[in-house]
């Protein structure tokens, strides 16, 4: 069942996305499943990016439908330019690119091997690099309507705070934040590029699974006292790529409960 009233906003303004075309990257799962639902009950069609989740994509393309969506999944690495250049050939038209696809490791510094670093920095910048280059073309393809065409970056407040052992993932975020502003300037007005810094969200990456009780004790330690859910980043999402949005560019939104206060 969708926890998520349709069209639901702020203030009880509808925020709509008929005929516009979405790809969220890492799609299957967490925030990105979040913002593929959010996404689509705003009236786009949205293409879910996964690798290698063929089930949790196929259960999230069946629940868009039941509430009335339209969705298409997609396969590729976002960290092989073959794949996503592949990706890139499928989708055809977009207005909107959310990229989402992310892993974390806790690792103390002096222990990150450069495989590892190489492994983080892949997915969670390199990845947001290809993706962004090879759709760019497509997203820019409506001069007539400067500002419609829009890339949502999920970035982390971990790379705005930094924290020990996360070496690797705080460098790519803090990298994603930088790749936002340097886009936004060079495209505007024609595109809008904005970034997302959630705090703790309650995901499968933030779970004692993989992280240190230490790890989990700290993101609990802030202003809300919890984690939160995946759809308040996702209504993070919803609101910078659509038309309230129209002004916002080289932004970052921070859904953290209080973790990061500028």
């Amino acid at each position: 069942m969708n926890p998520w009233p349709s069209a639901r906003t702020a203030a009880g303004v509808t925020v709509s996305l008929a005929g516009r075309r979405a790809l969220v990257t890492g799609a299957a799962t967490g925030i990105g499943r979040a913002t593929a639902l959010r996404l689509a009950q705003a009236g786009a069609l949205v293409w879910i990016n996964h690798l290698g989740q063929t089930e949790q994509a196929r259960g999230l393309l069946d629940e868009i439908a039941a509430i009335g969506g339209q969705a298409r999944a997609v396969e590729a690495d976002v960290g092989s330019a073959a794949e996503v250049q592949r990706m890139a050939g499928q989708i055809g038209a977009l207005d909107i690119l959310v990229n989402n696809a992310g892993i974390l490791q806790d690792k103390p510094f002096l222990e990150t091997t450069e495989a590892d670093w190489d492994r983080v920095l892949t997915v969670d910048l390199k990845g947001v690099f290809l993706v962004s280059q090879a759709l760019m073309p497509i997203l820019l393809e409506r001069p007539d309507d400067p500002g419609r065409a829009c890339i949502v970056n999920i970035a982390s407040d971990l790379g705005l705070l930094g924290r020990g052992r996360y070496a690797a993932y705080c460098a790519a975020k803090a990298g994603v934040i930088g790749l936002t502003k340097a886009l936004a300037r060079e495209f505007a007005p024609q595109l809008r590029v904005n970034a997302v810094a959630p705090g703790p969200v309650a995901t499968a990456m933030v779970s004692a699974e993989h992280m240190s009780p230490e790890w989990l004790e700290k993101e609990l330690d802030i202003p809300q006292h919890r984690l939160a859910d995946p759809g308040e980043v996702a209504d993070t999402v919803l609101f910078l790529a659509s038309d309230l949005a129209r002004f916002y560019t080289g932004q970052v939104l921070g859904p953290n409960g209080g973790s990061v206060m500028p």
